[in-house]
């Protein structure tokens, strides 16, 4: 192939795609994308049939659920954002605050869209790496803010290591952050934290804190991974910004109404995540009894910090019919699945486990 003549930005050229999780066969668990075991919560699938008019664009700012989630939270619909999966507002609020010469602060490692985004805002990615425990260093991270900065990332449960931020710790955190640098509060996995000292968003909203968006999402606990559909509450101006930058009629009609349903099912729902939860509880005490110095473990997944040892590590999951999510060179995130396919984890991650 001969060299094209149009021009493009040569860091976007640079930038790899999104890595998705890799699939799995017939025969092999998918534990690579912290997708949800269980099938839709109970109303779910029929509210999606029953949505009709595929010929028709969705209503554009999700009026219903944005005032379900306003009402749920104690807000004004205006504080309240939806997009195609949370991911797509992180983007949005990027590009509404930073852009060439401006700087992005988030933890790493971390989700790895982070840098991403920066990169695509134009603006200058600034990666603090992380305790050796796995979790936030928030004095780092306060004390890599300059006049630069435009917007901090704080993932809680961190995706993929798996440690909480607390509240008291967030608190103070936020106390050093000048007022004009947007702080985003990225809950993905919230819903399956049960150390009782986590922050919540709720929380540090309520006490009035207008520089924080909170970020979550239906993909994960709620089990809609394939609908994309997530939220953010935060101050209307900031929210009013990010929706200009983001892409019209992204949320689907049948994405707001499986929503909608989930939101009327949440005891079955607190019971599911309870269920993961335990279960995650459980492969931790297995995983570090064969070897494995697994991080404290808050949402739907587990870490095996497996360093230079990651491709052959993840390689001896693959052969087992275990298809987990490998981060080159720092280790091996892996879902919370199955019951069925516990057992295995175990048995897969004694025999390669560090001696």
């Amino acid at each position: 192939m001969t060299d094209h003549p149009v021009r493009l930005r040569p860091e976007i050229a640079a930038l790899p795609a999104y890595r998705q999780g890799k699939h799995a066969g017939d025969d092999a668990f998918k534990l690579s994308s912290n997708e949800n075991p269980f099938e839709p919560l109970p109303g779910v699938v029929e509210a999606v049939q029953a949505s009709v008019g595929f010929n028709r664009y969705p209503d554009a700012s999700a009026a219903r659920l944005r005032a379900r989630l306003a009402e749920k939270f104690g807000v004004t619909d205006d504080a309240v954002h939806i997009a195609a999966g949370s991911v797509s507002i992180l983007f949005q609020l990027a590009q509404a605050t930073s852009g060439p010469g401006d700087e992005i602060v988030f933890s790493w490692r971390s989700f790895e869209a982070y840098p991403s985004l920066a990169t695509i805002a134009g603006a200058t990615g600034v990666p603090v790496p992380n305790t050796p425990a796995g979790g936030h260093d928030l004095d780092a991270m306060a004390a890599a803010i300059t006049d630069r900065t435009r917007m901090v990332i704080v993932c809680t449960p961190n995706n993929p290591t798996g440690p909480v931020v607390t509240q008291a710790a967030f608190d103070a955190f936020l106390a050093k952050i000048p007022a004009d640098v947007l702080v985003v509060l990225d809950e993905a996995y919230i819903e399956f934290a049960t150390a009782p000292d986590t922050v919540h968003g709720e929380v540090v909203l309520a006490a009035g804190h207008p520089q924080v968006v909170l970020l979550r999402t239906f993909s994960k606990a709620y089990g809609l991974a394939g609908l994309r559909v997530g939220y953010a509450i935060g101050d209307p101006r900031i929210l009013a910004a990010a929706r200009s930058t983001g892409i019209p009629l992204s949320v689907t009609a049948q994405a707001e109404e499986a929503a909608l349903a989930s939101l009327d099912a949440e005891d079955e729902l607190r019971a599911r995540v309870a269920v993961i939860s335990a279960r995650r509880d459980a492969l931790v005490e297995r995983l570090r009894a064969a070897g494995w110095d697994v991080p404290d473990a808050q949402g739907n997944f587990v870490w095996l910090p497996a360093g230079e040892r990651t491709a052959e590590v993840a390689a001896a999951f693959d052969a087992a019919g275990l298809i987990v999510r490998p981060f080159a060179g720092d280790g091996v995130r892996i879902s919370v699945g199955e019951q069925e396919s516990i057992d295995r984890v175990v048995e897969v991650a004694s025999a390669v486990a560090p001696r």
